[in-house]
């Protein structure tokens, strides 16, 4: 990062040790390696982010005010999500072209109806919950995403509700033959998510009689993509020892 921006996210998260490491860096421009007994001279611009008063975390002892200041230059207020919905349509096609070119598929669409579903949640996890709701999204919904799809995946957890389906109405238009009839059983959304793939490809594969090429053509990905996704999930056809 010497010479570039270094960006600190949820800076009010560090632990106090932590802290005291930053606060030395800054003003010394100096840090050294993890091991490392050689100091190395630094130079960085540092941005830092919280959703936390970090005024009321010094207050109760869990933030430094010397960092504090150190870092407390310029102040940018982001309003929260509900409080600027007209960035959702923008920050949602953003994520869902990264997304959609993470996993090598042809980049998906939201409709009118489903941007206006998206924009009238109440996004209690900010954006980081936009993020997770638009990965659902595509993993779960066609090709163009619709104001029923942002309906029925709204809220697996607990977070967004929009005349939240059920888990079966939800279960029932993923499209898998083995979803949970309850998110009781999942830890987490990545526990979800993996769930979820592994069910529609299963599903996809059977459907097709296990032919790969015709499978990624139907699901727009790349064959080689697909076959990770196998060995990844440890599919095998139903008639393989």
């Amino acid at each position: 990062a010497n010479g570039g921006t270094l960006f600190l996210d949820e800076i009010g998260d560090m632990s106090l040790s932590a802290q005291a490491k930053v606060l030395r860096a800054l003003q010394e421009h100096k840090i050294s390696r993890v091991g490392g007994e050689k100091e190395i001279e630094v130079n960085v611009r540092v941005l830092a982010a919280t959703n936390k008063d970090l005024l009321k975390e010094i207050e109760d002892g869990n933030f430094r005010m010397d960092l504090y200041h150190r870092l407390n230059v310029i102040n940018i207020h982001v309003p929260h999500l509900t409080e600027r919905t007209d960035d959702i349509p923008v920050i949602a096609q953003n994520f869902l072209e990264s997304i959609c070119n993470d996993y090598g598929m042809p980049v998906k669409k939201i409709n009118e109806g489903g941007m206006a579903a998206l924009q009238a949640l109440p996004w209690t996890g900010n954006v980081r919950e936009l993020h997770n709701m638009i990965e659902r999204l595509i993993i779960l919904s066609d090709k163009v995403i619709t104001e029923n799809d942002v309906r029925a995946f709204a809220n697996p957890g607990g977070g967004t509700n929009i005349g939240a389906a059920t888990s079966t109405q939800i279960a029932g238009a993923s499209g898998g033959s083995g979803m949970s009839s309850s998110f009781d059983s999942f830890n987490n959304f990545q526990d979800y998510k993996d769930h979820a793939e592994k069910e529609f490809i299963k599903f996809k594969l059977e459907k097709n009689n296990w032919n790969v090429s015709k499978t990624a053509d139907e699901i727009d990905i790349q064959r080689s993509h697909l076959y990770s996704k196998i060995e990844k999930f440890g599919l095998k056809r139903a008639d393989t020892p």
